[in-house]
């Protein structure tokens, strides 16, 4: 598995699929724990027929972390590579400023965390990349 990044204008924003976004609240990073797995994940999804990223980007971030006032930054976009078939998503980065109630939704839960964790990760072979590419610009 190939993670790449990419400029925003690099890809084409029909070929965008996902958004995700690296996000903090109170100087911790805030990963979501999907009500199907036992993995921790940085919130995010599907882009809907439609959606503009940073619309999509604005309701993830709500849908999964309850998130109702944020600022949110562009970072860039990203492909990862497998099995020969390239999938495309663009990365966010939010500062949260208030949480809300957590929509019952696909969520069961959040966390904070003071360092991102390396274990118990959904995706193992991306997170943590899109999390360093992040770090690196925003801190």
């Amino acid at each position: 598995m190939d993670v790449r990044f990419y400029e925003l204008d690099e890809i084409n924003i029909s070929e965008l699929k996902f958004v995700v976004i690296i996000s903090k609240y109170k100087d911790k990073w805030i990963l979501v724990k999907h009500k199907e797995r036992v993995t921790w994940e940085i919130p995010g999804g599907h882009i809907e027929f439609g959606e503009d990223p940073k619309a999509a980007a604005k309701r993830e971030l709500n849908e999964e972390t309850g998130a109702l006032k944020f600022d949110l930054k562009e970072i860039c976009n990203y492909g990862v590579k497998r099995n020969n078939e390239i999938t495309y998503g663009r990365l966010y980065f939010a500062n949260i400023d208030e949480l809300g109630i957590l929509p019952d939704l696909e969520i069961e839960k959040i966390q904070l965390f003071r360092d991102f964790p390396l274990n118990n990760l959904t995706y193992p072979e991306i997170q943590p990349k899109l999390f360093d590419y992040v770090f690196a610009r925003e801190n």
